[in-house]
């Protein structure tokens, strides 16, 4: 005789509220978050980015963050494992989790943006990528380069003498002027 017991499956909402930080890596982001899932033996029937907003008050010194909504298949005895991974993440701020009886599984479908979400996380990691870049051919190794001055700037001591202050024009001799005389030259 063997006594073999099926695991209960249910169908489960789950609402994460991931970091900015984590939200800027969002492909990776999105991995881990599967990546919880499967260690449950979850399958996910859908997912999309619910919100990106403003937190009512700040969580870990977080101001915003970024709501990813999940509906899976999962059997119910992991589901404690689910909240518990979530809960360990450094990742995840928050995480709630309902049961989905009340959708239909054509409602739970329409939520299906699995495909937007990876367009969006190759969008982000091009940008991101794009920045690395820039940021990069803006670092320059060894001394800095020494700006020169303008050639129609001269520097203070090589002025010309009109433009020195008055005090020390007072301080120069007057030119003493040469008197006509009918001297012959000689």
């Amino acid at each position: 005789m063997t006594t073999e017991t099926t695991a209960r499956v249910g169908t489960f909402e789950v609402m994460f509220l991931v970091s900015q930080a984590a939200a800027a890596q969002f492909g990776s982001m999105l991995e881990h978050l599967n990546e919880i899932f499967a260690r449950a033996g979850a399958e996910v029937v859908a997912m999309r980015k619910w919100d990106d907003r403003r937190l009512a008050y700040e969580i870990d010194k977080q101001k915003r963050g970024v709501y990813i909504l999940s509906y899976v298949n999962c059997p119910v005895d992991q589901i404690s494992h689910i909240e518990r991974d979530a809960q360990i993440s450094e990742r995840v701020l928050r995480v709630l989790i309902t049961k989905a009886a009340h959708l239909s599984a054509e409602e739970i479908a329409s939520n299906d943006e699995r495909q937007a979400l990876a367009d969006e996380a190759k969008m982000r990691g091009a940008e991101m990528a794009a920045e690395s870049t820039e940021a990069s051919s803006n670092v320059r190794l060894g001394a800095p380069v020494a700006e020169e001055k303008p050639a129609e700037e001269a520097p203070a001591s090589e002025k010309p003498a009109e433009a020195a202050p008055a005090a020390d024009k007072a301080a120069e001799p007057a030119p003493v002027a040469e008197a006509d005389t009918d001297k012959p030259e000689g």
